[in-house]
């Protein structure tokens, strides 16, 4: 079964946050992520991963009446943006929450573990069913 893990933070607190890591803080998040990447990669499990920019890289596009991209700068909405995903390939739900759990353990400033929320969105592998009945109507 195939799940996105997604690492989300506040997108008004996104330059205050990096800028609030040392040198050394970047470089122990940053080997801690490559050990997760490492590990999963080497049991098979992980499809994808990335980190994203910030909101200042962020562009949302919405078509106009005519078809047309109005293009405008930062998320959608405000709130959270997504900071990073892993797409993975695991034998069940508990695995994809196992290493959703060591990514949220991932060190913050100071070299303490973040323990920031990780959603784990489970990927069906084709559409969902629809009922005859409700296609009858």
């Amino acid at each position: 079964m195939q799940y996105m893990i997604q690492m989300n933070v506040p997108a008004d607190e996104w330059d205050g946050m990096m800028s609030s890591f040392s040198k050394e803080d970047m470089l122990a998040m940053f080997a801690h992520m490559d050990a997760l990447n490492q590990e999963i990669g080497a049991a098979g499990e992980l499809v994808e991963a990335r980190g994203l920019g910030g909101p200042s890289m962020v562009k949302t596009v919405r078509a106009t009446d005519d078809g047309r991209a109005k293009v405008t700068d930062g998320p959608a909405a405000p709130g959270r943006i997504l900071a990073g995903y892993w797409v993975v390939d695991v034998k069940d739900e508990d695995r994809a929450l196992e290493i959703a759990a060591r990514a949220s353990a991932c060190p913050g400033p100071g070299g303490k573990p973040g323990n920031d929320p990780v959603e784990v969105h489970a990927i069906p592998e084709g559409p969902p069913e629809v009922p005859e009945a409700s296609l009858i109507d």
